[in-house]
């Protein structure tokens, strides 16, 4: 995915340096009592697996995919006003000024559902420019699925058709910079309303047909073809324990990063680390 520069903002706003040591947020509260001076507003909060988890795509492999669920599971969802601004390749914290909680319990959602990001939370929070956004994915302890992220759907080549479920169990927590796309996100005027956006890059893990074969997003990703090989009776399905013994260690390598780099703001980058 190629990284896009972070364009600076002209938006100020009066905020007045907040006191560290603040109580915890409870029930997608702001962390920091609201400020009478500076107002509030809402905090839409939306999780989007873009067009991958909701159209019909090719793999770097020529395997067509179409997915009927990508559930993940977000918990610990915190927007910050960070100053300086967070750069997830340089920075290892998040210096906050402002930090609110927009999500404090584990939630499951289907990237494959609908043809919009799908909404996660709603939560009142002082104005400001919400600039930087850390998140978990966690294994949940009831639901759907047990697993962190659990893909299921379809892949069909040269007139072979195989069904797949892929429980894909790694619990993450990233860190993330300012969202970076076409519209601005996470500027928040009193009485006003913002989104904030955690976006999964799924074309990490398959790789993109429509690029060149050795576009970094081809050379990076596994595909399904490997995957392929592992299914029986025109049926896959698999664990991460399952593709680490089956998958060549180079495989399994690249699947694992994949995995890991799948969280983003938009085109923004993320810090990731295993929980």
């Amino acid at each position: 995915m190629v990284k896009k520069e972070l364009f600076v903002t002209g938006l100020f706003v009066g905020i007045p340096l907040l006191i560290a040591g603040c109580d915890t947020a409870t029930n997608n509260e702001a962390t920091n009592t609201t400020d009478s001076e500076t107002g509030s507003g809402t905090i839409s909060l939306v999780a989007n697996g873009e067009a991958f988890a909701r159209e019909e795509f090719a793999t770097k492999n020529d395997w067509t995919i179409n997915l009927d669920h990508v559930y993940v599971t977000l918990d610990q969802v915190k927007a910050y006003q960070s100053d300086p601004a967070f750069d997830p390749d340089q920075d290892q914290e998040i210096t906050a000024e402002q930090e609110v909680t927009l999500l404090n319990e584990a939630k499951t959602v289907d990237l494959a559902k609908g043809n919009k990001p799908i909404k996660v939370s709603e939560t009142q929070a002082p104005a400001g420019e919400y600039n930087a956004l850390a998140w978990q994915i966690v294994s949940p302890e009831q639901g759907k699925t047990d697993s962190a992220m659990v893909l299921e759907g379809t892949a069909q080549k040269d007139g072979e058709s195989i069904d797949f479920v892929l429980n894909l169990d790694q619990p993450l927590s990233y860190q993330c910079g300012e969202y970076v796309g076409d519209v601005r996100k996470g500027i928040l005027e009193a009485d006003g309303e913002t989104e904030l956006e955690t976006t999964f890059h799924l074309d990490h893990i398959f790789g993109d047909g429509e690029a060149e074969p050795d576009d970094d997003i081809n050379q990076n990703a596994v595909g399904f073809e490997p995957m392929a090989e592992l299914a029986m009776n025109n049926r896959l399905e698999a664990d991460l324990n399952t593709l680490e013994q089956e998958l060549s260690s180079q495989e399994y390598e690249r699947l694992m990063g994949a995995i890991k780099g799948l969280g983003h703001v938009g085109e923004g980058h993320c810090l990731e680390t295993e929980i």
